[in-house]
C-alpha cells in the first residue's frame, strides 16, 4: 500500500516512519508534506492508497487538503493533539484517528480497520466528519504564525482590521493576530451573535452594554466600538431584534 504523511512537524513524521518500519507492514512511504498546497499536488501526482492526515497544517487544515484533491481514492487515518473540536469531529464521522504522540499499537489497531474498511464506506465518513467539523459554531480555529489557535466564540468580544491583519479580542484579555483580512471572517461569523458594524469591526451582541445614537457601541468592558452610517441601519435592526428575543 502506497502511503503520503501530511504532517506539518517533521519529528512527527520521521516518529511515523519509524513505526510503520518496527511494524514490518507492506506500507511504502511515497512522500512526505507539511502544506495544504504541496500535499495536493504530491496526491495528484502520485496516487497513494492511503494517506496518514494532520489536521492542522502550515497553510490551512487536512479538510482543505480533501477539498482541492481531485480524487479521492485513498483511505485516510487522521493524525491530530488532543483538541476537543477536532476530536469531536472525528468521533462524528467515524474516522481513523491517531494522538499525537502516536504510539505503536494504535497505529497498528487503526491500519487493521483501514484495511479492512471499503473505501466508498470510508468516503461517506469523511462527508460527516467534514460536516461536524464546519458546523460547529461554537468554536472558530486561528492559523497564527506558529501555532493554531482555538476560539471560544462565547468569549470573542470583537475583532478588529487593520491594514490586511485582524485582531481577535477575547474576554479573558488576550488578543490574536491573523494576517487575513476581516471580510474572510464575516461569512463563518455570520450564524452567530455577531454583527459587522463598521469596515474595521465585528462585534459579538453578547458583549455590548449600550449603543449611542450618535453611532457608538459600548461594550461592557469599556471599549467604544464605531457604527458606520453605511451600517447603522442594519445595525439597528440586528441590535433591537436580538435584544427583544
Amino acid at each position: 500500500m502506497k502511503a503520503l504523511l501530511v504532517e506539518d512537524k517533521e519529528y512527527i513524521r520521521k516518529g511515523l516512519r519509524n513505526l510503520l518500519q518496527l511494524l514490518d507492514t507492506e506500507i511504502t512511504v511515497l512522500g512526505e508534506c507539511e502544506s495544504v498546497k504541496d500535499a495536493v499536488i504530491v496526491a495528484n501526482a502520485c496516487d497513494p492508497e492511503l494517506v496518514f492526515l494532520d489536521i492542522n497544517l502550515t497553510d490551512g487544515t487536512g479538510f482543505d487538503f480533501l477539498d482541492q484533491t481531485e480524487n479521492l481514492n485513498f483511505k485516510v487515518i487522521f493524525i491530530t493533539a488532543y483538541e476537543e473540536h477536532a476530536l469531536r469531529a472525528l468521533k462524528i464521522g467515524a474516522i481513523d484517528y491517531l494522538l499525537k504522540p502516536v504510539d505503536v499499537d494504535e497505529l497498528q489497531k487503526a491500519l487493521q480497520k483501514v484495511v479492512q474498511l471499503p473505501l466508498n464506506q470510508q468516503k461517506n465518513q469523511l462527508r460527516v466528519t467534514k460536516q461536524a467539523w464546519n458546523n460547529d459554531d461554537s468554536k472558530l480555529i486561528l492559523s497564527l504564525h506558529n501555532s493554531f489557535q482555538v476560539i471560544d466564540l462565547n468569549e470573542l468580544l470583537f475583532c478588529e482590521s487593520d491594514k490586511g491583519y485582524t485582531t481577535f479580542y477575547c474576554n479573558d484579555d488576550k488578543k490574536h493576530v491573523v494576517s487575513k483580512t476581516l471580510k474572510e471572517f464575516e461569512e463563518r461569523l455570520s450564524n452567530t451573535d455577531f454583527i459587522r458594524t463598521h469596515q474595521s469591526f465585528i462585534v459579538n451582541l453578547r458583549y455590548i452594554d449600550k449603543y449611542d445614537k450618535s453611532g457608538v457601541i459600548y461594550l461592557k468592558n469599556g471599549k467604544k466600538i464605531p457604527v458606520s452610517s453605511r451600517k447603522k441601519e442594519q445595525f439597528l435592526t440586528t441590535f433591537l431584534s436580538w435584544t427583544n428575543s
